[in-house]
């Protein structure tokens, strides 16, 4: 295991795939948006797949079965971003069926007879987790991140350190756990992590003021840190809900263009930050020709492409700007 106080990698990293839906992650299509990707100049790629539980209270987490990817899908994707020159995290996620968002995804503080329970579902997410911790170690993946965005789970801290001690018997790499915007501060196990790292969905005009609540919060805990999400849609008014991919709005591919700019400029001034798991980009591109009627995250064929195939260029050119945490 390497020394994370002396960690020093440029995350120049896209998330690809999601939801990671079966029979996606092959073939022809596949294939072609991976080449597109690398041509942005990404180093790093967050593969990122998702099983679904049927509501936020259920404790059973089916991954073995559509519409989750398959494990041979799963090794395709490494494997193919890995004869790219890509270093790889592979990122399971958990979402519900019926539309609630994961981080609601919550039970009784303490267990009730008949009820279900926290100790219930942990079980059934580490099994889930532990199986693509295996194919992660088996596949040669740099990093695994073992949730993502589970809010309300964040407070169950001996179950965390529980599943990290366990993924560490079988997988070497680097772990990471993907916080959601706002709760980088509200984490109280970061030290069983190797890498902090959050969902950075942050509105136009408050990148200093967030930026400098997470370097307080990074202070404690001196571990490197990256956006293993951010993002924006290319929609009017994205620019200052940008975690809202619902949002009513006309496409605008220069506010898309503009919020990375300003995101960039202000995260470029902070020495701790590595890098970036841009979000995020489909295992089926849309045609470039289609892409300013698009309005969604992926920035293929947009102004925000070239912004961010300058800004990952220029940050291999001068790697050492990309410090330690201080």
């Amino acid at each position: 295991m390497q020394d994370m106080n002396t960690w020093s990698e440029t995350v120049n990293g896209m998330t690809w795939g999601w939801t990671g839906i079966r029979g996606t992650w092959q073939g022809m299509d596949a294939e072609h948006s991976m080449s597109e990707l690398k041509a942005v100049g990404v180093n790093w790629i967050a593969l990122a797949l998702a099983a679904v539980q049927e509501t936020a209270q259920s404790t059973t987490i089916p991954f073995r079965e559509a519409p989750t990817v398959t494990d041979d899908e799963v090794r395709w994707a490494i494997r193919n971003a890995k004869r790219r020159g890509m270093k790889v995290c592979l990122k399971p996620v958990v979402n519900c069926a019926n539309g609630t968002w994961r981080a609601h995804i919550g039970f009784f503080r303490q267990e009730v007879p008949g009820e279900p329970s926290w100790a219930d579902w942990f079980k059934s997410y580490a099994e889930f987790i532990l199986h693509y911790a295996v194919i992660a170690e088996q596949e040669g993946c740099e990093m695994l991140c073992v949730g993502c965005e589970m809010v309300q789970a964040d407070s169950r801290e001996a179950e965390w350190r529980s599943l990290i001690a366990e993924v560490r018997k079988v997988y070497d790499g680097l772990i990471t756990y993907n916080c959601d915007k706002y709760q980088e501060d509200r984490v109280n196990w970061w030290d069983a992590v190797d890498i902090i790292s959050s969902s950075g969905y942050y509105p136009t005009g408050q990148w200093e003021i967030q930026l400098d609540r997470i370097e307080n919060a990074l202070k404690r805990w001196n571990k490197p840190f990256l956006f293993m999400e951010t993002g924006c849609p290319s929609r009017t008014g994205s620019s200052l809900r940008p975690n809202d991919w619902s949002l009513e709005g006309v496409p605008s591919e220069e506010e898309q263009a503009h919020w990375y700019e300003e995101m960039f400029a202000a995260c470029s001034r902070r020495d701790w930050m590595r890098g970036y798991m841009l979000w995020d980009w489909p295992a089926k591109l849309y045609d470039s020709s289609e892409a300013s009627a698009n309005d969604d995250y992926c920035i293929y064929g947009k102004q925000a492409m070239n912004t961010v195939r300058d800004f990952y260029a220029e940050r291999l050119s001068k790697p050492e700007e990309a410090g330690e945490v201080k």
